[in-house]
C-alpha cells in the first residue's frame, strides 16, 4: 500500500437500520471506524499489537459529519478514507461513505494518540508517524 487513501467496502444489514430500513445515523460512525482499523491493518498495524507492545491506541478526538442521502438495508457501501494531517500526536482523515459512486455522508474524524493505561495524549510512535508521512508525501510530493 503506498497511498494516503484507502477504500473498504461494507454491506448494510438488517442489524444496522431503524424500522424503516434506513441505516440508523451512529451505524455510519462505526463503518467509518471499521474503514481507519483496515487501513492500519493493511499498513501493518494491529491494534492489540500496539497496545501490548507499544502501550498506544488511537480515539476519536473529534468529528464533523455531513448527511447527505440515507443508506438502505442491502446497499453495498464504500468507505473511503482520506490521509490529511499528520500532527505530533493526531491524524486527521477525511472520509466519505458512497453508494454506487454517491456520496451519502462527508466527515472529517481527528483520532489522537493515548497512553493505553491513562488515557493521556502521546506522540504517535516515531516509526508509525514516519511512515504515515512518507505515504502524504508519495501523494503530494
Amino acid at each position: 500500500m503506498t497511498t494516503h487513501k484507502f477504500s473498504w467496502s461494507v454491506r448494510v444489514y438488517y442489524e444496522d437500520t431503524d424500522s424503516g430500513g434506513v441505516v440508523y445515523h451512529s451505524n455510519y460512525l462505526n463503518f467509518m471506524e471499521r474503514a481507519r482499523t483496515e487501513w492500519l491493518r493493511a499498513l501493518g498495524y494491529d491494534q492489540l499489537a500496539m497496545k501490548q507492545e507499544q502501550g498506544v491506541i488511537f480515539v476519536v478526538h473529534s468529528m464533523q459529519l455531513v448527511f447527505k442521502k440515507p443508506a438502505y438495508f442491502n446497499d453495498l457501501l464504500e468507505v473511503e478514507s482520506h490521509l490529511e494531517k499528520i500532527g505530533h500526536g493526531s491524524i486527521e482523515f477525511k472520509q466519505k461513505i458512497l453508494r454506487s459512486g454517491q456520496l451519502l455522508i462527508e466527515a472529517v474524524v481527528k483520532v489522537a494518540c493515548v497512553d493505553a493505561s491513562s488515557f493521556k495524549p502521546l506522540g504517535i510512535p516515531k516509526g508509525m508517524k514516519h511512515r504515515f508521512s512518507r505515504l502524504m508525501h508519495v501523494v503530494e510530493g
